[in-house]
């Protein structure tokens, strides 16, 4: 039974959390206090967190960048970042910290429990590229499963599991597009147009972090379609 932390200083939110996840048959607890939230979680397991933002002196911001910090498996949590802050310019703080997913208040509790389902399917015990026998090299790039990079030419990267699980998608399908909406189907396991930004951030991180060892351009962007892979980085 996945074990699921909530921190939100709202206990109203906490405890409507927790009845509809616990009914779907999760274990949850919650904390009001992101200090003894973020203590709770260096003590005991947990397969994932679903994090408020605005939290008084400490903010969910903060947290989680704290949890990507850590050189224990915690780095890895899975990371739903659930706000009232819902411009893309808080997006982007958002997945810059590290968290896997984002949804805004006010929310359907279904649909959180559906992100809450796909993100575990995900990002759960056994990633999507370690299930299966897959392609793990193309051109210039080798996937490493084993620890979320990917060498481009040599050159070794490190990704969150959701940058690298984009990457993998495109290194599945070979060269060929893949529109936007099919990541956020294949990797999420939602699609909605308003979600279409949540991609365009992570594919910005990830050229960011791919420019700091190399100048070739690795994944083309095909204008009103999606993204495909560029294997050898030629121009």
């Amino acid at each position: 039974m996945n074990k699921i932390l909530v921190i939100d200083d709202d206990i109203a939110i906490c405890e409507l959390i927790k009845i509809n996840l616990e009914l779907a048959g999760y274990t949850c607890h919650y904390e009001t206090n992101p200090i003894k939230g973020f203590a709770i979680l260096a003590q005991e397991d947990f397969d994932l967190l679903i994090l408020d933002v605005m939290m008084g002196e400490v903010d969910g911001y903060s947290v989680a960048l704290k949890i990507r910090q850590q050189t224990s498996e915690l780095k890895n949590l899975p990371i739903i970042m659930l706000t009232a802050l819902g411009e893309l310019q808080d997006k982007i703080k958002g997945f810059s910290t590290g968290v896997d997913d984002y949804l805004t208040k006010p929310f359907e509790i279904e649909e959180l429990k559906a992100r809450v389902l796909a993100l575990l399917n995900r990002a759960g015990k056994t990633p999507a590229s370690m299930r299966t026998k897959e392609l793990l090299t193309i051109g210039e790039i080798v996937l490493l499963p084993d620890t979320y990079s990917v060498e481009f030419a040599g050159k070794k990267v490190k990704f969150t599991p959701i940058e690298y699980e984009i990457i993998n998608t495109l290194v599945q399908n070979n060269s060929q597009m893949v529109s936007s909406k099919d990541l956020l189907k294949d990797i999420w396991g939602y699609s909605e147009d308003e979600s279409i930004d949540t991609i365009r951030v992570h594919i910005r991180h990830i050229r960011c972090k791919i420019a700091k060892v190399t100048e070739k351009d690795y994944i083309k962007t095909i204008y009103g379609g999606g993204y495909k892979l560029n294997p050898n980085g030629e121009n």
